[in-house]
């Protein structure tokens, strides 16, 4: 995973380069000696001239004049010399390239690691705020399951008040119903009753 990264960097790294390359393609006398040699030079545009020294795989040098095979280029030294033309390239080596892209690379990872590390504070905020808020909802909820149980026992209370009350009522109207009974029963008996009382009769007071 950590290679597909860097090849990813590394591509992106050559895309951020395009520009300055094309910039460096517009001068027409830009060259490179070929990735894939360190190639002798000659004194002259010919095999038959003497070899005079050597150019490093992608060194940069500048293409003076073409003759046949051969093109006359100054490297960065100063000197000048005559080389294939074939074992020249119009685009920069990898070896030049190389320097640049993996400072490239180096920036971007930096960059990446910092929106990285803010990514992660952000997300471990996140986290925290959503930890807080379901340790909330579970009290809320412990909250309103107690409220429910209490509402519970509370309607099981109010029920048996009012069996006790309905009870109540009932003795209290057998009582009344008892209690008038008894009365107008008396009542009847008293009223049966002294009509058959004997009566005294009264003595008449005599004057003379």
């Amino acid at each position: 995973m950590k290679h597909r990264f860097r090849f990813f960097l590394a591509g992106v790294a050559l895309g951020l380069a395009a520009s300055p390359l094309h910039a460096q393609q517009a001068d027409d006398n830009a060259r490179w000696v070929s990735d894939e040699l360190t190639t002798y030079v000659r004194s002259g545009p010919t095999d038959g001239y003497r070899i005079v020294g050597t150019l490093t795989a992608g060194e940069p040098v500048t293409l003076l004049e073409t003759s046949g095979n051969y093109s006359r280029v100054e490297n960065g030294d100063g000197n000048r010399v005559w080389i294939l033309s074939n074992e020249l390239q119009s685009s920069p080596s990898a070896s030049y390239q190389l320097p640049r892209l993996e400072e490239q690379v180096a920036e971007l990872e930096a960059e990446l690691g910092g929106i990285n590390e803010t990514w992660e504070n952000r997300v471990s905020a996140m986290t925290e705020t959503l930890e807080v808020r379901e340790q909330r909802i579970a009290e809320l909820e412990a909250r309103n399951r107690e409220l429910d149980s209490e509402a519970d026992r509370s309607r099981s209370t109010i029920r048996q008040l009012q069996a006790r009350l309905d009870t109540q009522e009932e003795d209290l109207l057998m009582r009344y119903f008892m209690y008038g009974g008894g009365v107008a029963g008396a009542g009847l008996l008293v009223g049966l009753i002294i009509p058959h009382l004997p009566r005294k009769r009264r003595k008449r007071d005599r004057w003379f």
